[in-house]
C-alpha cells in the first residue's frame, strides 16, 4: 500500500489548526443542503466485516437524488448566491456527478444553468443534465476545453461559476456527509476513508471530524495512477501531475483543489492509494453487501480501508468508508468483472515457458493440480523447443496460494512470470496471444488511452502512420469516455526521440511498454 503520512504537528501549530477545523465546523453547521440533499444511511457491511475482521460501515451516498455526494457542495454554494447573480445565471465545467449537482439545485432555486461538458461525455450524463432543466453544451474533447469554453462564457453573459471543489462553500457542504457520520455513529471510530479527486469532500469531512472527535483518523484515498493530493502532501505545495489514469474517472484530476490542500496538509492524517484492480474488487464487495452498483469513484474509499487493514494488520475496530456514488455506465461493468477476480486475489494470471514436445502440456496441468480450475489459457505455436502459455488460474487462498503455485512450478522446472500485476497483459495481450511476426523489425510498443470520439484514430494515423509503419495495433473499449490502444511501429532507432516528441504533440496518454515481458513472451520477434 502506498500511503502519505504526516509527522505531528509542532505544538506552535496545533492553534492554528484547531482553528481552522473550529471555522469550517460553522460553516458546516450552517450549510444549506436539506433542501435537496437527503441523509443517507450509514450502512453495516456484515459480509465484508466478517472477512476483514473489523466492523466495516458504508456511507451510502449513492443514495442521494442523483446518486452522488456532489449535490450537498454544489447547493450550498448556489444557496449563497446573491439577487443579481441569480438573475443572471450559472454555470460550471463537469462530465460527471457535480454537473447534475448543479443542475438539480439551480431547477430548485429556479436558476437557469449551463453545463459545459467535453463531447467525449457518455450520452447517459449528458441526458440527465438536460432531464434536470439545465443547458448542457458540449464543447472541446477534455475538461480543460470544457473549461476554457467557460470563461470565454462568463466573459460574455457574467454567469457565476460553480466550482466542483475548490470553494469554502462547496467544501462545507460535503463536509455535510462527515456531520452525518458522527451523528450515526457516536461510538468509538478508528477511521473514515474518503475518496480524493480535487480534495473537496476529504477536506469538509476531516474538518468537521477534527473539530469534535480529533482522535478519528481521516485517511484520504486516491487512485494510484491519478494520485494528485498524495504528491502534493510529499512535496508540501500543490503540483500537477502530466498524466492521470481515467479508469477512476469521478477522481480523475491532475492537481489537488488550492483550499482542500490546506485543509487537508493540516488536518488529513495520511493518504493511501488503491490500484485499478482493487477498486474493481470494492465494486464487488460493495454489491455484495448492499446491492449497490458502484461507481468506480464510488467504491475506491473502500479499496484503501481494505488495503489500510491488510497494511497494518488491524481487528476489531470500527471503519467507514464513504460510498460517494454510483453514476456507472452499464458497459463499463465488463471490464469491472474482468478485473474483479484479480483485484480480490481470486486468480493469477501466469506466463509460462514449457517444453515443446508431446505431453508436456498435460504435466503441466497436473502440477497445477485437479482441484484448481482454469480461467483461461491461450498458446499457440512459436518455437521448435519452447512453448510460452498465458494461463489464468483461480484461487482460493489468494496471494499465499498464488506464490506456493509459482514456486511448485519452478521447483518442477517451469520458468514462470507473475503477469496478474501487469496491465498491459490484462488489458491486451490475454486477448492476442500467439500474435508473433517473424519478419518485423525495429518495433516499439505503446500503450495509449484514446479519446472515444469520432477522428481520435485518425488523428494518430495522420501524424504517426504518414512517417512509421503501425505493426500491431489492439483496441478496447468499456463503455467509457476512452479507448485502450495498444500499438506497435517499426521506428529505427535513430528516429526514437522524434517519435516520443510526436506523440507528446498528439496529446494522448501513452506509455512505452517495449521492454514488458509479456511482449516479449507472447507478441515480439522469435
Amino acid at each position: 500500500m502506498s500511503s502519505v503520512r504526516h509527522p505531528k504537528t509542532p505544538p506552535t501549530e496545533t492553534g492554528s489548526e484547531s482553528r481552522l477545523a473550529e471555522s469550517y465546523l460553522k460553516r458546516i453547521l450552517r450549510a444549506r443542503v436539506y433542501e435537496v440533499a437527503v441523509e443517507t444511511p450509514l450502512a453495516p457491511a456484515p459480509i465484508l466485516s466478517r472477512f476483514l475482521n473489523n466492523n466495516v460501515y458504508i456511507k451510502r451516498e449513492d443514495l442521494q437524488p442523483v446518486f452522488s455526494f456532489k449535490l450537498r457542495g454544489a447547493y450550498n454554494r448556489l444557496a449563497q448566491l446573491t439577487e443579481a447573480q441569480r438573475e443572471k445565471g450559472v454555470i460550471t465545467a463537469s462530465a460527471g456527478n457535480h454537473a447534475q449537482g448543479v443542475a438539480l439545485g439551480a431547477r430548485k432555486l429556479g436558476v437557469k444553468a449551463v453545463i459545459v461538458m467535453p463531447r467525449t461525455t457518455p450520452s447517459i450524463k449528458v441526458q440527465a443534465v438536460r432531464a434536470l432543466g439545465a443547458k448542457a453544451v458540449l464543447h472541446g474533447d477534455s475538461y480543460n476545453d470544457a473549461l476554457e469554453h467557460v470563461q470565454a462564457l462568463i466573459e460574455e453573459h457574467g454567469m457565476t461559476f460553480i466550482p466542483p471543489y475548490d470553494d469554502p462553500d462547496v467544501i462545507a457542504g460535503q463536509g455535510t456527509v462527515g456531520k452525518e457520520i458522527l451523528q450515526q455513529h457516536p461510538d468509538d471510530l478508528h477511521a473514515i476513508f474518503v475518496p480524493v479527486g480535487g480534495g473537496g469532500l476529504v477536506a469538509g469531512v476531516a474538518a468537521y471530524v477534527k473539530a469534535l472527535r480529533p482522535d478519528i483518523r481521516a485517511i484520504g484515498v486516491e487512485p494510484a495512477d491519478a494520485a494528485c493530493m498524495r504528491a502534493a502532501l510529499e512535496a508540501g505545495e500543490r503540483v500537477r501531475l502530466d498524466q492521470v489514469g481515467l479508469f477512476v474517472d469521478g477522481c480523475a484530476v491532475n492537481q489537488a483543489g488550492e483550499e482542500p490542500f490546506r485543509i487537508a496538509r493540516a488536518l488529513v492524517d495520511e493518504v493511501v492509494t488503491a490500484d485499478v484492480d482493487a477498486v474493481c474488487a470494492a465494486v464487488q464487495d460493495i454489491f455484495q453487501d448492499t446491492r449497490s452498483l458502484a461507481e468506480p469513484a464510488g467504491a475506491l474509499a473502500l479499496a484503501g480501508l481494505k488495503r489500510y487493514v491488510a497494511e497494518r494488520g488491524i481487528v476489531g475496530e470500527n471503519l467507514v468508508a464513504i460510498h460517494s456514488g454510483s453514476n456507472i455506465n452499464f458497459d463499463r461493468l465488463r471490464h469491472v468483472a474482468e478485473r474483479t477476480a484479480l483485484g480480490a486475489h481470486n486468480e493469477a494470471l501466469l506466463a509460462v515457458t514449457i517444453p515443446e514436445r508431446p505431453g508436456s502440456f498435460r504435466r503441466f496441468c497436473e502440477l497445477l493440480g485437479v482441484r484448481r480450475s482454469i480461467t483461461e489459457f491461450n498458446y499457440r505455436y512459436a518455437d521448435a523447443e519452447q512453448a510460452h502459455i498465458f494461463v489464468g488460474v483461480q484461487l482460493q487462498r489468494g496471494e499465499a496460494e498464488k506464490d506456493e503455485l509459482v514456486e511448485r512450478l519452478r521447483e518442477s522446472g517451469y520458468p514462470v512470470l507473475d503477469m496478474s500485476r501487469n496491465e498491459m497483459a490484462k488489458v491486451h495481450v490475454r486477448h492476442m496471444v500467439g500474435g508473433r511476426a517473424s519478419q518485423v523489425h525495429d518495433e516499439i510498443l505503446f500503450r495509449f488511452e484514446f479519446p472515444e470520439r469520432p477522428g481520435a484514430l485518425l488523428k494518430f494515423l495522420n501524424r504517426i502512420g504518414r512517417q512509421w509503419n503501425i505493426s500491431l495495433f489492439h483496441y478496447r473499449n468499456h463503455g467509457a469516455a476512452y479507448g485502450r490502444v495498444l500499438a506497435g511501429m517499426q521506428v529505427p532507432r535513430e528516429e526514437r526521440e522524434q517519435c516520443h516528441k510526436l506523440l507528446d504533440e498528439i496529446g494522448y496518454a501513452y506509455h512505452d511498454e517495449s521492454d514488458n515481458p509479456a511482449y516479449e513472451f507472447f507478441l515480439g520477434q522469435t
